[in-house]
């Protein structure tokens, strides 16, 4: 019976004619995995076999406990940017130290979404709002295409920021190593070119849509075949830098070390990192679910990500999240069921075995170039768009997370994209919208004056409160009322309609209190309508309806009976939903 538990759904649910398709998928998707592993270990300041160990066992371990039938996992853009921000104040990129540090990042990360996922905490997600991950990922994908910029031309870049790396690019760039920048111009618009061009070219020519679409995103691996091929025939290793030995065989499973200095050290960039990855691989999940009808766990995505980063870090890996370009190739080629995945992987076991001696001869301004286009292609220009014309505030808090990012930093940025979160979060609460209603004539419905014919009375104001009423809001709620009684001088019944008011805190309370013995000395009542039930339930236990002036009514339409023609007040009265 626990063994029955321990098994994955998918897999108790598996129809056997869904496997030709999962591994159609499998070997589709997973010739992204070399390229990519490759490139983004070298991006993550790691040796290139660390990422190929981190497209291996992490795979079969977020089908274990993940909930997406299709998503890919494996080393990612992002996280690898992130992985080198946070180890290189603590190491010599590429040194013992600093690939001890990477493992126990990884396993950091690990640990923590798995821990998040046992305490039911998926609502994390949203934590970030979409727009502030948006713009940290802008401005992500521009530090990682400005970082690439001296491999892809062979030329020498120093500096902090990406402004003093660029300037150094541009500096240098007459002293540019010509072979070098052949290969990798060439290979990068040869990608733009296949992305753009060749899914329509090949659609005109009678090729299927959805072959089309796949041959465009195999065009990584194909390039980095004919790159290695190339550099072999011409004899062009002397000419190019190459990403060199690459250790066959498969990763040994071995904890690290525990630093109790390092550990410390960690704990801050693994937590950001764990729940970066979670946020960009949700969504992943989320938009496949959406478009295949399913649903998603995201307690389960927590387990399933935290999983494979552990077997990341025991098998000597880097942190893993979803994938954006292999999720879609996999869901494009097929894919049915998690199994897709964990073929995926096993393809790789040849490849560590028997094919690392071919991908060492692959010149690293490939690997850039690939680096490059695909970080270009996390750039969200119509996101900020959409949101600067539909909120401003959205477009603000986007545009300063990138502007963070970019100037100074990924840890700064992060740090600015969280405040940013909460900044706009504690603005709009604070700025609760009040409108000021009539009854729609005919009918037992209120509405804004301001938007609808509404019919009104001099001696009886309505006021609706949109929003709960907590410490940061209920001195604005004061202003507002004091500047409606203003324009409204004849009024003696003032009545706040509570529809939309999930909590009232102790602050709101007591300066309820105070409005309601101020209205008092003015002569005008105060009364509550639409109350909703646990919110009359606190103030049951409080002194304000002992001392209110006025009464609690089911309905805003009741008060107005009572209250112009004092029809039905028994019903009126002492009532709440």
């Amino acid at each position: 019976m626990r063994l029955n538990r321990i098994v994955p759904k998918w897999i108790k649910n598996y129809q056997r004619q869904w496997l030709h398709a999962d591994m159609t998928a499998a070997l589709v998707s997973g010739m992204l995995l070399v390229p990519q592993g490759l490139a983004y270990a070298l991006l993550a300041g790691l040796p290139p076999h660390v990422g190929l160990y981190a497209s291996l066992i992490p795979l079969i371990a977020y089908a274990t406990f993940g909930s997406s039938s299709a998503m890919s996992v494996g080393p990612a853009a992002v996280l690898s940017l992130m992985t080198v921000s946070a180890l290189s104040p603590l190491a010599a990129v590429g040194s013992p130290e600093y690939i001890t540090a990477a493992i126990m990042l990884t396993l950091l990360s690990g640990v923590f979404l798995f821990a998040m996922g046992l305490f039911k905490l998926g609502a994390l997600s949203n934590l970030l709002s979409h727009p502030v991950i948006n713009g940290f990922v802008s401005g992500a994908a521009a530090l990682i295409i400005v970082g690439q910029l001296p491999a892809i031309l062979g030329v020498e870049a120093d500096g902090e920021t990406a402004s003093v790396k660029l300037f150094h690019v541009i500096e240098n760039l007459p002293q540019a190593h010509i072979p070098t920048m052949a290969f990798g111009i060439a290979t990068a618009i040869l990608l733009i070119t296949s992305r753009l061009w060749l899914p329509i070219t090949l659609f005109r020519l009678g090729v299927p849509k959805q072959i089309a679409r796949l041959s465009a995103r195999l065009m990584p691996m194909l390039l980095v075949l004919c790159a290695i091929g190339l550099v072999h025939w011409f004899k062009l290793e002397d000419k190019l830098v190459i990403v060199g030995n690459i250790p066959s065989g498969l990763p040994k499973l071995i904890l690290p070390g525990f630093d109790g200095g390092l550990i410390y050290q960690l704990l801050l960039p693994a937590l950001i990192i764990a729940l970066l990855g979670f946020v960009e691989s949700l969504s992943i999940a989320q938009s496949l679910a959406a478009r295949r009808g399913e649903r998603l766990n995201a307690d389960g995505e927590l387990l399933g990500l935290g999983a494979a980063n552990i077997t990341s870090a025991i098998s000597g890996g880097l942190p893993v999240a979803g994938s954006f370009s292999r999720t879609a190739v996999n869901a494009e080629a097929g894919a049915v069921s998690p199994l897709a995945g964990v073929l995926a992987a096993l393809l790789m076991i040849p490849i560590l075995l028997y094919l690392t001696d071919l991908f060492s001869k692959l010149p690293l301004t490939v690997l850039a170039a690939i680096i490059i286009v695909a970080a270009a292609g996390l750039f969200d220009f119509r996101g900020f768009i959409h949101n600067w014309r539909y909120d401003r505030t959205d477009g603000i808090a986007m545009a300063c997370t990138f502007a963070g990012v970019l100037l100074f930093g990924v840890e700064v940025g992060i740090a600015l994209g969280i405040g940013l979160s909460f900044a706009t979060l504690i603005w709009r609460s604070s700025r609760p919208h009040i409108a000021v209603v009539g009854r729609v004539p005919g009918t037992e419905h209120f509405r804004n004056v301001l938007r609808h014919d509404v019919e009104t009375q001099s001696d009886l104001l309505f006021l609706r409160i949109d929003e709960s009423l907590f410490f940061n809001n209920i001195s604005a709620v004061e202003d507002r009322l004091l500047s409606e009684l203003k324009r409204h001088p004849a009024t003696r019944e003032l009545v706040l309609i509570l529809s939309s008011v999930s909590r009232i805190d102790g602050t709101a309370l007591e300066r309820l209190h105070q409005i309601n013995k101020d209205l008092r000395s003015r002569d005008i009542r105060l009364h509550m309508a639409e109350v909703k039930g646990p919110v009359l339930d606190r103030l049951s236990r409080s002194k304000l309806l002992e001392k209110l002036t006025g009464r609690i009514f089911l309905s805003a339409y009741i008060a107005e009976l009572a209250l112009l023609h004092g029809e039905d007040p028994a019903a009126a009265a002492d009532t709440a939903t």
